[in-house]
């Protein structure tokens, strides 16, 4: 799975467990389940579900009665939150290493990686004012 496509999955399922009110083992929801919502294969979502379990933000339980649920109310998930869990990023790229020998190529990257570091911050920062709760409230 592209980096690009693990915060649109991570944000999805949440949502998913947010929706099954899935907020105890007794209520987990397996893989398969949310692979099908997602429309994607078991094995990218529990590649997900690792990461955002890593960060707290989901418990898991293996085997045969496994699954997912949410480790705290999803109104107090925010999506800054899942973005920081999955690596992710705006990713608008990495700026060329440019020419030494070039007055535009020896400053360029510092000023284009500038740029995306400023971009990154602003999207977490609007990302911070949704919480999972917010993207159920949407549908």
């Amino acid at each position: 799975m592209s980096d690009s496509q693990r915060f649109p999955v991570a944000a999805h399922v949440l949502a998913y467990l947010a929706h099954k009110d899935a907020i105890s083992a007794a209520s987990a929801v397996c893989s398969n389940e949310l692979a099908q919502s997602v429309a994607t294969n078991p094995v990218v979502v529990r590649r997900v579900t690792a990461l955002l379990a890593r960060a707290g933000l989901i418990c898991t339980r293996r085997g045969a009665s496994g699954g997912a649920w949410l480790a705290r109310p999803a109104a107090e998930i925010g999506l800054d939150a899942v973005l920081r869990a999955v690596n992710g990023s705006a990713h608008m790229g990495v700026p060329p290493v440019g020419s030494k020998a070039c007055p535009v190529g020896e400053r360029l990257p510092g000023a284009v990686r500038a740029a995306i570091a400023a971009a990154n911050d602003a999207a977490a920062r609007q990302l911070g004012r949704v919480s999972v709760a917010d993207l159920l409230a949407a549908e």
